[in-house]
């Protein structure tokens, strides 16, 4: 009684904005937090050829937060995302992130693209927002060092370096580079050059389709032309099928390889038995089977939700909802969005069960974990 009487003096004697001030320290959180609840913004493409990437990521971070949430979330709080559909377009994407800073998100979680993830970046930088584990490997997004983005997967360069690597091992030098005609595509192509560059070789050609398209004839004739042994694809899923199964019909027997980003299931059941001599980078642990900790966490929280399936695309959003919750963990009760960022650069090496991630100060990508799957045409998935 006696304090409400105080603070009542007080804020008569100072005014009510010198009071709210003078009280503001016990709230001293970001937007986006409220006593039990943490929010964050996600746009992606939930509708469109690239639909289930969004979708299946979206389906896999939610799997880990509706299961921490039912245990009373992180330090008393649920993680909840709001989701907008941008179709896998840039504008649209920058709409919705305007429309998360106006809504004041705690952050962006899980955009997926590179040219949506250009469009945003700006604008959560402007805004003072963590862009967490965009869904690309792009080098533009991570160099120059941006404190606000934040980085779960490897690159395109570490995956263009193993595939190219793995083709000159066994004697095969003429790779072509199939890839799509936006940010996305021409960071597949430079890192493809790269890799081949270091070896004193080149692209023997290259071919590209529009973004949410399936338009390949040119970009068939202007590749098959040069007779590649191989041919790097660097688009969506279904672009990437629609390629390769005019490549066939046309006589070619070489074999097709993939970044993670195409979205392997997707990419599977789109071709159906046509799969056969397809291969795909990946950036995550194997989802079929626990072989690691990991895996089995994610394996166990699909069994548990009725109409799941488990897929790369999905274990890549619970992966990066376990890390996002951790890092929320360490920054303690009173969160703001510096503790967060501080927190995320605190946790040095982790290991996510089979999964080893390093951040610090000055380093915000957390893994350059990178394995190729095979994908057969009986619609199996090896490693």
């Amino acid at each position: 009684m006696q304090r409400r009487e105080a603070l009542s003096t007080l804020g008569s004697i100072l005014g009510v904005s010198a009071m709210a001030t003078w009280v503001s320290p016990a709230r001293a959180q970001s937007a986006g937090v409220s006593d039990n609840v943490i929010v964050l913004g996600q746009s992606a493409p939930f509708s469109g050829p690239a639909e289930q990437l969004g979708l299946q990521f979206h389906l896999g971070a939610q799997l880990y937060f509706e299961a921490l949430n039912a245990k009373g979330g992180v330090n008393g709080r649920r993680i909840e995302i709001k989701r907008l559909d941008d179709g896998y377009e840039p504008d649209r994407c920058a709409a919705n992130t305007r429309q998360f800073i106006s809504d004041d998100v705690f952050a962006l979680f899980g955009y997926i693209g590179t040219p949506t993830s250009l469009a945003a970046l700006p604008l959560a930088t402007a805004a003072r927002l963590p862009f967490f584990a965009p869904f690309t490997g792009a080098e533009a997004l991570r160099a120059p060092f941006n404190r606000y983005a934040i980085h779960v997967r490897a690159s395109y360069f570490d995956e263009t370096a193993a595939i190219v690597r793995q083709n000159t091992s066994t004697g095969i030098n003429k790779l072509a580079v199939f890839y799509q005609n936006d940010a996305y595509g021409k960071a597949g192509l430079e890192g493809v050059t790269r890799a081949l560059k270091a070896q004193n070789l080149e692209p023997v050609s290259t071919g590209t389709v529009e973004r949410n398209s399936v338009d390949v004839s040119k970009a068939l004739g202007d590749i098959l032309a040069a007779k590649p042994q191989a041919i790097v694809q660097i688009s969506a899923y279904k672009s990437c099928a629609a390629f390769v199964r005019e490549a066939r019909k046309r006589g070619f027997a070489g074999s097709f390889y993939n970044v993670s980003f195409v979205g392997t299931q997707a990419l599977l059941d789109e071709l159906g038995r046509d799969a056969r001599g397809v291969v795909v980078s990946q950036v995550m642990p194997f989802p079929y089977t626990p072989i690691t900790a990991i895996s089995g966490e994610y394996l166990a929280a699909v069994k548990a939700k009725q109409g799941r399936a488990a897929n790369y695309s999905g274990i890549e959003g619970f992966v990066a909802a376990k890390v996002f919750a951790e890092a929320v963990k360490r920054a303690g009760r009173n969160l703001t969005r510096d503790a967060f960022l501080a927190a995320v650069e605190g946790m040095g090496n982790v290991d996510l069960g089979g999964f080893p991630l390093e951040f610090g100060p000055g380093k915000h990508t957390g893994s350059r974990f990178v394995e190729l799957t095979l994908l057969t045409e009986d619609g199996r998935i090896r490693r």
